[in-house]
C-alpha cells in the first residue's frame, strides 16, 4: 500500500529534479547556437542531395571490402601453395595437401553460411532479380546474411581454381545488402520514413558497384547490372549508378597502388596487346566463327547446368544430403574436383596450379604459344613468378598447346557445371569468363597455325594475335551465358585494351543471337529451377503471341464484396478465398463495377453497419480490359511491379489477372513465353502479402467480438 507524500516533500523532490536536469545541460545559449550551426551545415551539405553522400560511402566501402577480401584470399592461397611444396616429393602427402585444403575451406564455407542463414548460398542474383520486380523475399537482404556471405565467400575463393568459382555475383549481393543498411541509416539521419522508391534506387546503384569493385570497370559495371538485373530501367538512376560505380572502381584501383601492387592506377588484368596492327579485316570472319562456337557451347552449357541443378534436387541421395548434410555433399564434390586437378595427375594437362587471375593473364598473352620454344622447368616446380612465364604451365612434354587447351575445355565444362550445385556462397561469372578466354585462345592458336607468317594485307604480312581471340572469347561466352552485350566493354576496361573492340562486339553479338534464341540465361534458368516468383520475359516474337488477350488466361472466379456488405459477408468471403485483396462493388448486382478494393486489413471504425460506411477502402487506379493483349499486360506487370489487376468489361467485373496467370502457371493460356519459362514450370507462388487475409480476419473478428 502506497503512503501519501506530504506537499512540502513533493516540492523539494521536484526542485531537486529540476536542478539535476539543469546541471547536465549548462550554457543553454551556446548549445542552441551549436545546434543551429550543425543544422545549417547539414542543410548546406545536403543541398545537392543526400543520396550522393551515401552513394559515395557505398562505393568506397565496397571497394575496401573487395580489396581486403582479395588480400586475405591471396594469403590463404599462398599458404596452400607453400604447404604443397613443403611436403616434399612424397606423392601421398602431396595428394593429401592438394585435396584436403580446398575440402576444408569449402566445407567450412558451407557449414558456416548455412548455420547463419540459408539465404547466403549461391550468387544471389536470381533472388535480386526477383526482389527488383516487387516481390518481397524475407531475409535475403538482412545484415546477418552479409556476415555469413563475406566469410563463406572468402573461404570458397581460398579453395582456388580447384573448385573453379568466382566472386562477381556474390559481391553484387553483398553490395545490395550494404545499400539497404545505408538506406536505413539515411532515413534515421534525415528523420524520414522509409521510401521504397529510394530503396530501389540504392539497390540499382549497388548492383553496378558490385561489378565495378571486382573488375575496376565502372562503365561496364553499370551496363552489365542494367542488362542482367533490370527488365526496365529508370534514367534517373543512371547517374547514381555511374557515380557509385566510379567511386568504387577508383578506390579499388587506388588501394592496389597504396599496397605497392601497382605503380599507378592500371587495368586489373595486365595484357601486352598494344600493337600497331591488332587484326586484319579478313580475321573478322574468324571472330564471327568464334562467336558462333561460343554461342553453341553456351547453349549446351546452359541446358546441362539447368538439367543437373534440377536432377541434384530430385535425386533421392543428393536431395537427402542437401536437405540434412550439406557440408558432406560439398566435401564429396570438392574431393572429386581436387582429385582430377591434382598436378602430378590430370591436372598437369589443365594448368591446375594457376589461380583464376593467372589463368586470364596467360590466356590474354599476345605471344603465339605454338611458335615459342618451350623453356619450361620441371612440372614439380611452382609456377613462375614472372607473369610472362606463366604460359609455360600450359606446356606438357606429351601434349601440344592445342591438346592442353582442348583437354582443359573438355574437363572444365562438366566440372564447372558440377561446381554450380555446391551449397555455398559463390559467383559464377568469372569461371565462364575464363572458360570463354580458353575457347578464344584455342581458336586463335589454330588461326596462327594456319597462317604461321601472318595474314597478308595490302602487300604486308601481319601476325595473328591469339590474345585478341581470347578477349573476344571471354566476352562472347560470358555474354551469351548471361544474355548481355556489355561484356564486350568489360574485357576492354579490365585489360585496358581497346584495339580489338569491334571484333569483340561482333563475336558477342553472334553468340548472343544463338543463345538467346534457344536458351534462357544462366540466372533465369536458376530462377526456373528454384521456382522463384519471377515474371519471365516473353521470348516469342511470333505474330500469334500478340493475338493472345487477357480474356484467354484471366482468373474468372473472383470473390467480390459489395459496399453494402456486413461483417458476416466479409467473413464468408475470407472463408471462400485466400486472396490478399478483394474488389468492392457498388452493389451486389452482376453489372456492378469495382470502383475500389480492400487490401490487407481494412480500417473499420465500428462493428456494425456496412463495409462502405465504416471501412477505409483503397481506390482502384488501374483496370484491364478482356481484350488487352498478353504483351501489354506483361509490360504493365513489369513496369509497375504489380501483383494483381482486375478485369472489367463495360464496367462489369469479369475477372482478375495475377503474376501466376501472366507466368502461365495459373491455369491460363499465357503460352508463348517459351524456353521452359511458361506454363508447366510449377513455379511456386508466394505472395508478398500472403498474410493479408489472416490480418483481415483478425481485425474483423476483434471488431465483431470485442472483449
Amino acid at each position: 500500500m502506497k503512503h501519501p507524500v506530504p506537499g512540502g516533500l513533493r516540492e523539494e523532490e521536484e526542485e531537486r529534479v529540476l536542478v539535476s536536469e539543469q546541471s547536465w545541460r549548462p550554457c543553454p545559449k551556446a548549445r542552441r547556437r551549436l545546434r543551429g550551426c550543425l543544422e545549417w551545415v547539414k542543410q548546406q551539405l545536403f543541398r545537392v542531395g543526400e543520396d550522393w553522400y551515401f552513394l559515395f560511402i557505398l562505393g568506397v566501402l565496397m571497394a575496401i571490402i573487395s580489396f581486403m577480401m582479395d588480400l586475405l584470399i591471396f594469403r590463404l592461397y599462398e599458404a596452400h601453395r607453400w604447404l604443397y611444396q613443403e611436403v616434399g616429393d612424397v606423392l601421398v602427402l602431396k595428394y593429401l595437401s592438394w585435396t584436403m585444403y580446398p575440402i576444408v575451406m569449402a566445407t567450412f564455407s558451407t557449414g558456416f553460411s548455412q548455420s547463419i542463414t540459408p539465404h547466403s548460398v549461391g550468387s544471389g542474383i536470381p533472388e535480386l532479380k526477383t526482389i527488383l520486380t516487387g516481390v518481397v523475399l524475407e531475409d535475403y537482404l538482412a545484415i546477418k546474411n552479409f556476415g555469413a556471405k563475406v566469410v563463406g565467400l572468402t573461404c570458397t575463393l581460398a579453395a582456388g581454381s580447384t573448385v573453379f568459382l568466382g566472386k562477381v555475383g556474390s559481391f553484387v549481393h553483398l553490395s545490395t545488402m550494404v545499400a539497404v543498411y545505408l538506406g536505413k541509416m539515411r532515413t534515421s539521419v534525415m528523420k524520414e520514413y522509409e521510401n521504397k522508391f529510394k530503396q530501389n534506387e540504392m539497390l540499382v546503384a549497388a548492383q553496378a558497384v558490385g561489378v565495378a569493385s571486382v573488375f575496376g570497370a565502372p562503365i561496364s559495371g553499370v551496363l552489365f547490372s542494367i542488362e542482367v538485373m533490370s527488365s526496365h530501367f529508370a534514367v534517373r538512376d543512371y547517374w547514381r549508378g555511374f557515380f557509385a560505380a566510379t567511386c568504387g572502381a577508383f578506390m579499388f584501383r587506388l588501394l592496389a597502388v597504396f599496397n605497392s601492387e601497382q605503380e599507378t592506377i592500371a587495368a586489373i588484368f595486365k595484357s601486352d596487346l598494344k600493337i600497331d596492327f591488332p587484326f586484319d579485316l579478313l580475321e573478322t570472319f574468324f571472330f564471327a566463327i568464334l562467336g558462333a562456337v561460343c554461342g553453341l557451347l553456351a547453349c549446351a552449357y546452359l541446358f546441362c547446368q539447368r538439367w543437373l541443378l534440377a536432377a541434384v534436387r530430385e535425386n533421392r541421395l543428393t536431395a537427402k544430403l542437401l536437405a540434412t548434410d550439406k557440408p558432406v555433399y560439398t566435401a564429396l564434390v570438392v574431393l572429386l574436383l581436387a582429385s582430377i586437378t591434382f598436378p602430378p595427375g590430370l591436372g598437369q594437362l589443365m594448368a591446375s596450379r594457376l589461380t583464376m587471375k593467372e589463368y586470364l593473364i596467360t590466356l590474354f598473352d599476345n605471344r603465339t604459344w605454338g611458335l615459342l620454344v618451350p623453356n619450361a622447368s620441371s612440372l614439380a616446380d611452382p609456377p613462375s613468378k614472372d607473369p610472362w612465364g606463366l604460359w609455360q604451365e600450359w606446356c606438357h612434354p606429351s601434349a601440344t598447346i592445342f591438346g592442353t587447351l582442348a583437354f582443359f575445355l573438355m574437363m572444365k565444362f562438366w566440372m564447372l557445371i558440377l561446381a554450380t550445385t555446391l551449397p555455398l556462397p559463390a559467383g559464377y561469372f568469372m569461371p565462364i569468363f575464363v572458360y570463354g578466354a580458353a575457347i578464344g585462345r584455342l581458336l586463335g592458336e589454330t588461326v596462327a597455325l594456319l597462317f604461321p607468317e601472318g595474314i597478308r594485307s595490302e602487300g604486308a604480312l601481319h601476325p595473328v594475335v591469339p590474345g585478341g581471340y581470347a578477349l573476344a572469347g571471354a566476352a562472347a561466352f560470358s555474354g551469351s551465358v548471361t544474355h548481355s552485350i556489355s561484356t564486350a566493354l568489360l574485357v576492354c576496361e579490365a585489360t585496358g585494351h581497346l584495339s580489338h573492340v569491334l571484333p569483340v562486339i561482333l563475336a558477342v553479338l553472334v553468340a548472343n543471337a544463338i543463345t538467346q534464341k534457344h536458351q534462357p540465361s544462366f540466372y533465369d534458368g536458376t530462377i526456373i529451377v528454384k521456382k522463384l516468383p519471377y515474371l519471365p520475359r516473353i521470348r516469342s516474337r511470333h505474330m500469334a503471341s500478340y493475338q493472345v488477350v487477357v480474356e484467354e488466361f484471366m482468373e474468372r472466379r473472383v470473390v467480390a464484396l459489395a459496399k453494402g456488405s456486413g461483417f458476416e459477408e466479409v467473413l464468408a468471403a475470407l472463408d471462400t478465398s485466400a486472396d490478399a485483396e478483394y474488389p468492392v462493388l457498388e452493389s451486389a448486382e452482376p453489372s456492378s463495377s469495382p470502383s475500389s478494393r480492400a487490401t490487407r486489413a481494412p480500417y473499420c471504425t465500428q462493428k456494425t453497419g456496412t463495409l462502405g460506411d465504416n471501412c477505409a477502402i483503397e481506390p482502384i487506379m488501374l483496370q484491364l480490359s478482356p481484350w488487352t493483349s498478353l504483351h501489354q499486360a506483361h509490360h504493365l506487370f513489369e513496369l509497375l511491379r504489380l501483383q494483381r489487376i482486375f478485369v472489367t468489361r463495360f464496367g462489369e467485373l469479369v475477372g482478375a489477372v495475377s503474376r501466376a496467370e501472366v507466368r502461365g502457371d495459373g491455369g491460363g493460356q499465357a503460352g508463348g513465353t517459351g524456353g521452359g519459362q511458361g506454363r508447366g514450370n510449377n513455379v511456386d507462388k508466394p505472395h508478398p502479402t500472403s498474410s493479408a487475409p489472416l490480418q483481415l480476419r483478425r481485425a474483423i473478428e476483434e471488431l465483431a467480438n470485442p472483449k
